[in-house]
């Protein structure tokens, strides 16, 4: 059969690929002048008395979300349409794969780049969960990886949505990585994704799923009654915290589980920064710098999507005692933040201040019209670990994400101009 050529708008301009109930092609919006990833529903499933509204359902549930899941590891949902005879999805086009070519054995990723990549999907699938969104259908075949490695979690035909009064499609989901009260059809929440993004971990670590069956009733069976083995019986090198995270995601019990995706999150960057994974890494892990700015108070008020829009625009480094950040008049279109150790602010041989966590320094130079000059030298007292922001970088975020900035440049100077009249009053 001749391939189509044209849906609504959009160009076809090859098949991605092909399952029972949809077929995924290439497109070009030509408006938005993009490429775009376009799901079609068979219209022989379409036609079917039953199989036809379970798939209109998933494709309604899809629709729902259209515009409402931006967010950097979630592939975005732009268009679409559903009718009685042609139901169709449009959404980010994503070129790199999915996880299920990294969970068999030799084809496995670096443990901090698996540690890594579920961090962000606790983030993203957090960020869903606060808009009433379950997705439950996590499984490496909905976990994509972009040219550029990043992750994106898609496919939520499946998701609950508490915003959607809609009755929901039961018996959906992968079994192997079905919660068991997602197996015996109880009223779910976000534990459920907790648990199979927990089985995901567990088979990107070792290399095979926690049980493996035959069948799916023998799968079900498992999954109800059999004891979830650690990922160090499988792999002796792990170190015993992933045995406890993955453990602690994947319990029977739902109550026993994480009860929040912030806890799940947070385990994952402890077990980073407190050096437990005995392998290389890159200076700053991805979920070190997230967490770090996450908890500073200059970003309280920056969403979750803010925060990894600095991660890309911003540089990290250590640096040595003694090292100069900033020098006394000269020019620079930067400031910066310390997230570690101590600076000093000097004119000459005299101290000014001593600059500790959390603290922003150099931003002047970004909020005045006219080209500035640094008005003190600033140096490492200790070891310091320093995030770097460029001003022509901050001049390309979003509006909002700047807007954030500024209020806390205000903040800043508030807080200097405050200190600055105490030492007046005392002197």
């Amino acid at each position: 059969m001749a391939m189509l050529k044209k849906l609504g708008k959009y160009e076809l301009l090859k098949k991605l690929g092909e399952g029972a109930s949809s077929t995924v092609y290439l497109g070009r919006d030509p408006f938005a002048q993009r490429e775009v990833a376009i799901k079609v529903a068979t219209p022989e499933v379409l036609s079917d008395p039953k199989q036809g509204k379970l798939y209109t359902n998933l494709f309604l549930n899809e629709a729902s979300l259209v515009g409402k899941l931006r967010h950097p590891h979630i592939v975005q949902i732009y268009d679409a349409v559903v009718a009685e005879k042609l139901c169709y999805i449009v959404m980010e086009y994503i070129a790199g794969g999915t996880l299920e070519a990294h969970t068999h054995p030799g084809k496995l990723l670096a443990v901090d780049r698996v540690i890594e990549l579920i961090f962000k999907c606790t983030r993203a699938l957090a960020f869903a969960h606060r808009i009433g969104i379950t997705h439950r259908d996590i499984k490496p075949a909905n976990l994509l990886l972009t040219e550029d490695a990043e992750i994106k979690i898609s496919d939520f035909g499946a998701a609950i949505n508490s915003q959607n009064d809609r009755t929901q499609v039961s018996a959906i989901g992968s079994p192997a990585y079905m919660s068991p009260e997602q197996v015996l059809e109880l009223t779910l929440d976000h534990r459920t994704d907790i648990h199979s993004l927990g089985v995901v971990m567990f088979q990107l670590l070792t290399g095979r799923l926690p049980f493996e069956a035959s069948n799916q009733f023998n799968m079900v069976y498992q999954i109800m009654h059999d004891e979830r083995p650690k990922p160090s019986s499988l792999r002796p090198e792990l170190p015993a915290v992933l045995d406890t995270i993955v453990g602690k995601a994947m319990t029977k019990d739902r109550d026993a589980r994480y009860q929040t995706w912030e806890d799940f999150a947070h385990d994952l960057v402890q077990a980073v920064r407190n050096r437990q994974l005995l392998i290389p890494r890159a200076e700053f892990a991805e979920t070190e710098k997230f967490d770090t700015l996450r908890a500073l108070p200059f970003f309280s008020d920056f969403n979750d999507v803010e925060i990894w829009a600095v991660l890309r625009f911003s540089r990290w480094q250590r640096v040595a005692p003694g090292t100069t950040i900033m020098r006394e008049g000269e020019a620079g279109d930067f400031f910066c933040f310390l997230t570690a150790g101590e600076l000093k602010v000097g004119k000459g041989k005299k101290t000014l201040s001593v600059l500790r966590k959390g603290d922003c320094f150099g931003e002047m130079a970004v909020i005045s019209r006219q080209a500035q000059v640094r008005s003190a030298d600033i140096t490492a007292l200790t070891i310091a670990d320093i995030v770097t922001v460029r001003g022509e970088a901050l001049q390309r975020a979003s509006e909002s994400c700047r807007m954030h900035f500024y209020q806390g440049f205000l903040g800043v100077l508030a807080a200097r101009l405050a200190l600055a009249n105490q030492r007046l009053a005392e002197s």
